[in-house]
């Protein structure tokens, strides 16, 4: 009977940088996938034609240009340029199996209209999100933001941190709630003046990377496989039967979906896929942007966001491009609730509506040693899923995950 240290279900992006992990920290691991395709949930769906047919919608996809051309995400997420997923495929060396392209532009809708976030110290004099007092106060802000050091009580400014809101330092700096709002959902994504990627292809080539990487390292992968049954012995995780065979492991990572009854619901998100022929009105014709319409401009309780991917991805054919618009849903008619974010991109050719349920573990697994993953949320980055590998590996591995130089590790020769 075969066994692993480690038997990864489903292969979403997620399960696969932890299988890629857990492979480069020597683990002998099996991964399997009851889907015939990479991806799970976050699958890029390819050709065209596919994407009517997942949404049972009639297919005019003639018009789109041609089919194979297509590439689309079903949660499209980008990668900020220094964040902490970016440092994983760098140490993982994953890096050497993609290709990336910058995202043009950030921009934020305030009053009936779509302004750009501004990232550089000229691109702030320019904007026209505050005014030039207002500029002011925030540039002393951002002054005190960049020189704060948390062993340095003399950065304080007479705010301790242990004591003071986030709401306290603004209005120490005399800024309202306008600017609050625009900094804290627009601009406390934006780092550097290059601040998203995406992978040329799709989000597919990811845990495409990820599974070239596992079998360098030895480790097996099957699709299309069915999972009958995960063998539990005295609460712990002991095998999973598949098919007629069973093969042994000590730990068990998956998706929500192979274990129903270890998740809870904590939400739902809404997602629409829209096919377009021209980007977005008022980004300077950016062949890729996200816009982020605010929650208190719409009473809400969470933003609206708009993620836009082009031709110039390789993700749909010449001059056409792909939108998603998500988030949150909070009432009993997600697709009104959505409808601000489908204004701005008029006139829309094609869309495609999924609602999805948000679902999150009952536990940590450590007993069990099953660890689950949560499912997608609605924010177009993928700061909240590298937050859940991260945990998720700490308490598969009960350590730290600790971004070292690769080439520094043990494991150099193993290629």
């Amino acid at each position: 009977m075969p066994e692993f240290d480690v038997i990864v279900l489903g292969t979403g992006l997620k399960e696969c940088v932890l299988s890629g992990l857990m492979s480069v920290n020597g683990k002998k691991v099996l991964h399997m996938d009851s889907n015939p395709y990479y991806g799970g949930e976050s699958a890029s769906i390819s050709p065209l034609e596919e994407l009517y047919k997942r949404f049972q919608a009639s297919d005019s996809s003639k018009s789109m240009g041609r089919g194979k051309d297509w590439n689309v995400d079903l949660i499209p997420k980008f990668l900020l340029a220094n964040g902490q997923l970016v440092k994983m495929l760098l140490y993982t060396e994953v890096t050497r199996y993609l290709d990336f392209k910058v995202i043009e532009g950030s921009f934020v809708y305030k009053g009936g209209k779509i302004h750009k976030v501004p990232c550089t110290e000229t691109e702030t004099h320019n904007s026209d999100l505050m005014g030039m007092f207002d500029k002011r106060r925030f540039r002393k802000f951002m002054s005190f933001i960049l020189n704060f050091e948390e062993n340095d009580p003399r950065t304080y400014h007479d705010m301790d941190p242990h004591r003071t809101t986030m709401r306290d330092v603004f209005r120490h700096f005399d800024l309202g709630d306008d600017v609050m709002e625009f900094t804290g959902h627009a601009l406390a994504l934006h780092v550097n003046d290059d601040p998203y990627l995406y992978p040329l292809f799709g989000l597919g080539e990811l845990p495409q990377g990820f599974v070239r990487l596992s079998a360098v390292y030895g480790n097996s992968y099957m699709l299309n496989r069915r999972v009958d049954e995960i063998v539990m012995e005295d609460g712990r995780v002991a095998a999973v039967r598949s098919e007629g065979e069973v093969f042994r492991c000590k730990q068990l990572i998956c998706d929500p979906s192979y274990v129903p009854e270890r998740v809870k619901k904590a939400g739902r998100v809404i997602r629409v896929i829209c096919l377009l022929n021209h980007p977005i009105k008022n980004t300077h014709d950016a062949n890729s942007c996200q816009i982020i319409i605010p929650q208190t401009h719409l009473n809400r309780k969470s933003d609206i966001y708009v993620c836009l991917l082009s031709y110039a991805h390789n993700v749909a054919a010449e001059g056409k491009y792909v939108a998603v618009v998500s988030t949150m849903v909070e009432t009993c008619n997600p697709e009104k609730e959505v409808q601000p974010g489908l204004a701005l991109l008029e006139p829309i050719m094609e869309k495609f509506v999924s609602v999805s349920n948000l679902m999150v573990p009952t536990d940590d697994g450590r007993r069990s040693q099953i660890f689950v993953s949560r499912s997608y949320d609605h924010t177009p980055h993928f700061e909240s899923e590298t937050d859940d590998i991260m945990d998720l590996y700490r308490r598969v591995t009960g350590s730290e995950f600790i971004f070292r130089d690769p080439r520094d590790a043990d494991g150099d020769s193993d290629e």
